[in-house]
């Protein structure tokens, strides 16, 4: 069982797209917290010591920065298991080297695992049946998937979580309303692929992670475009990202309760 986790990665990872009640932000790392927190507390260790959860991630990052940035402040604090995702928002851009982005992917790989810290590595879902130009993306998330797939199989200490091919995720009631981020049924189906491959139970009290209540979504309308569409464009013609000023929500590994911080 493992009795500290941290996250790194950019708005997947931080959990837009899925609100606490108080406005603060959830998502399926939170969700993963609860479930290794879940599993820990039942432990012989989890009666001498608490389970501990950091997140490092922050919207707009691409990967060079999402390393540059994060991944030394989470090894610093050894944790037992760390999740990586990134590279979304570099495929979002006109230039994007699936290769390339792989080979720093696999040198981060590296990196955590000589520490001895089991590595999360995630895929994200495929919002194909969302975005304008969703086809050029989803051709561009198939190959890194595949490529990442190809490069960490037999990789000791890895566990490789694919969501790309998870078709629920083309229902779009697994995607808030910008069609870009998972909504709450989204986050919960990501953490439940996680905790199944870890082969850890989810908690009691989750709803169930794949039967989530119908809430279908229209991508196409003049409303969508002019709310998410315009402004983005807007951001990267001015050179500007969602996380500009933004620090991580939860830094340093302390102490989660999922009964408590859910």
């Amino acid at each position: 069982m493992f009795s500290s986790y941290i996250a790194i990665g950019d708005s997947f990872t931080e959990g837009l797209g899925d609100p606490r009640p108080d406005g603060s932000l959830r998502g399926w790392a939170d969700r993963v917290a609860a479930g290794l927190a879940n599993g820990y507390s039942a432990s012989p260790d989890g009666n001498n010591r608490p389970f501990r959860y950091a997140n490092l991630a922050i919207r707009g990052r691409k990967l060079g920065p999402i390393i540059a940035e994060q991944l030394q402040p989470a090894l610093a604090q050894s944790p037992d298991v760390m999740s990586f995702n990134a590279g979304g928002n570099n495929m979002l851009r006109p230039k994007f080297d699936p290769a390339e982005s792989i080979d720093q992917i696999v040198e981060a790989v590296e990196a955590i695992r000589v520490t001895g810290t089991h590595v999360l590595l995630l895929a994200g879902p495929d919002p194909v049946n969302n975005l304008p130009m969703g086809h050029v993306f989803s051709s561009r998330g198939e190959q890194y998937t595949e490529l990442a797939t190809n490069a960490v199989a037999g990789m000791d200490g890895v566990t490789f979580v694919d969501n790309f091919n998870d078709l629920a995720f083309r229902d779009s009631t697994y995607w808030s309303e910008d069609g870009l981020h998972l909504s709450p049924a989204g986050h919960l189906r990501v953490a439940a692929n996680c905790l199944d491959a870890l082969g850890i139970s989810y908690p009691n009290d989750w709803a169930d992670p794949r039967y989530p209540v119908p809430d279908p979504k229209n991508y196409r309308s003049p409303a969508y475009f002019n709310t998410y569409i315009t402004p983005w464009i807007g951001r990267r013609l001015t050179g500007r990202s969602s996380g500009d000023g933004r620090m991580a929500k939860r830094p340093l590994l302390s102490e989660f309760r999922a009964e408590y911080d859910l």
